[in-house]
């Protein structure tokens, strides 16, 4: 562990309930040591929840992190807990990662040309309670893709296509599909990094 590890004031390191790497990757790079230990969840069924609830499909994010975060801290009451999640909405129709090639090209096809909407949310949990939470947007305009360029790039990416909503990583290959992104940049990674530093620094666990 590097001396930024100092700035970490908490007892045992923080337990990160989901699986992204990048998400592992950003909070290391910020001197904060981490734990991940995945959820047992139903995340597609949280989100059909949602839609029978009448709620908006903008709301998913938050939601999932919320139950990220408290399913692992139930089973960890005494560890501070980061769920954390990310949505895909394009003109109102949600995406989810895609299974397979054809799923993602077809899933880049339809974006190619709009601007969608990637929304990542974060939330804290201890002794299962909710002790912070937040979410921000980004929008992200995809430039018109020839299905000849989609499937080359498909063809590029390899299995990397099927890890990312979107099947795009705009940290690598990706950044060739837009035309124009507005947003911060640790949001549209998948974790709203600063809005977590401050979350951890009032409950002092960062130092100040």
């Amino acid at each position: 562990m590097t001396s930024a590890a100092a700035l970490w004031l908490g007892s045992a390191p923080l337990v990160l309930a989901s699986g992204s790497a990048t998400r592992r990757e950003m909070l290391l790079a910020a001197g904060i040591p981490v734990e991940v230990i995945k959820p047992d969840i139903d995340e597609r069924a949280i989100e059909a929840s949602l839609l029978k609830r009448g709620l908006p499909g903008e709301d998913a994010a938050l939601e999932l992190a919320r139950a990220k975060a408290l399913a692992v801290s139930k089973a960890h009451a005494q560890r501070i807990v980061l769920g954390a999640d990310q949505t895909l909405i394009c003109e109102g129709v949600s995406h989810h990662k895609p299974a397979d090639a054809a799923e993602a090209r077809a899933q880049i096809a339809e974006l190619s040309g709009r601007t969608h909407q990637l929304r990542s949310a974060f939330v804290l949990a201890h002794a299962g309670e909710v002790v912070a939470q937040g979410a921000q947007i980004a929008h992200l305009t995809m430039r018109g893709l020839s299905p000849d360029f989609i499937a080359a790039y498909v063809d590029a990416m390899g299995p990397s296509a099927f890890a990312s909503v979107g099947g795009y990583q705009i940290e690598g290959l990706g950044t060739q599909l837009f035309a124009n992104v507005e947003g911060d940049h640790f949001t549209i990674l998948g974790l709203p990094l600063l809005a977590v530093l401050a979350a951890l620094r009032d409950h002092g666990l960062l130092a100040r």
